[in-house]
């Protein structure tokens, strides 16, 4: 049974930087893609990042692109969002998500319900 464990979320100023972990337990990430997504109250879950089984492909949102970089270390068995000039905008609760290999970035990062396991999910406020 796959376990997905995120950390690094926090209180930052605008302009500031922090790094996600989304940690694996209990079976390798190897054979799945990730996600990241996020959710603030009130509106649906979106997708920011998403990366491949082999770190090969990467997709992100619009509203993210120069400032988020999605990455794997296969070896620690987690895979890293780091976010950097960070905005008002990007508050909310984010989530990492195991999808099957199949599904192209693009897809998992698009639809959420494709995900198979989700983490508890981690608080990121960015305000002054």
């Amino acid at each position: 049974q796959l376990q997905l464990v995120e950390s690094g979320g926090g209180l930052v100023q605008p302009g500031g930087s922090l790094r996600l972990s989304c940690a694996a337990s209990g079976s390798t990430l190897d054979g799945y893609g990730i996600g990241w997504f996020r959710q603030v109250p009130g509106k649906e879950r979106e997708g920011v990042s998403c990366i491949n089984t082999n770190g090969a492909r990467t997709n992100y949102a619009d509203s993210v692109k120069g400032r988020i970089t999605i990455s794997r270390d296969h070896a620690k068995n987690t895979v890293f969002l780091q976010m950097n000039n960070l905005e008002p905008e990007d508050t909310a609760v984010y989530y990492c998500a195991a999808v099957p290999p199949y599904v192209l970035v693009q897809a998992a990062c698009e639809t959420p319900g494709l995900a198979v396991y989700w983490g508890q999910g981690t608080q990121v406020t960015v305000s002054s």
